[in-house]
């Protein structure tokens, strides 16, 4: 295991980040530190139900503040600490950041035994689209087609 005594204060902040949420009766029991250079530029616990909003996972708080507080789109360089392993949402959110990093505590089976199990959002992704949960419908693809052929034929985008 390549962990240290600067990786053990960041998780036990993430920790504390997650009991947080927990007292503040913001969400589930997720806390979240992003560090660059050795200093946490952001930090965030799960605010799901204190904000109404689905998305306000501990990672995706914390990316966003962190993205805002190096004023960029991607966390190069930086080291993602965090309280559980990373739903499909924050793994995804993680891996669009770009972080050189994520150490993680719990994991996705101690989730499920507190009745955070995203199981089944990895068994949709396995599923065709007709065969779904929520139904998905694919309509106006060349109006949309036209769009993304502007963006390919950009010469002044930012690519990512």
């Amino acid at each position: 295991m390549n962990m240290n005594n600067e990786d053990i204060r960041f998780m036990q902040r993430a920790i504390e980040l997650s009991k947080m949420a927990v007292n503040s009766d913001m969400g589930g029991p997720f806390g979240c530190v992003i560090v660059k250079d050795g200093s946490i530029i952001a930090e965030g616990h799960n605010s799901v139900t204190g904000t109404n909003d689905p998305t306000a996972h501990a990672e995706i708080v914390a990316i966003r503040k962190a993205c805002k507080a190096l004023n960029t789109f991607q966390l190069d360089d930086c080291i993602i600490y965090t309280s559980c392993e990373p739903c499909p949402m924050c793994f995804g959110a993680i891996y669009w950041a770009r972080p050189k990093k994520v150490f993680y505590v719990c994991t996705k089976d101690d989730a499920a035994e507190i009745e955070f199990d995203d199981q089944f959002l990895y068994n949709e992704l396995d599923k065709e689209m007709v065969d779904r949960r929520i139904e998905f419908v694919n309509i106006m693809r060349p109006e949309a087609n036209a769009v993304f052929k502007e963006w390919a034929e950009k010469a002044d985008k930012v690519k990512y």
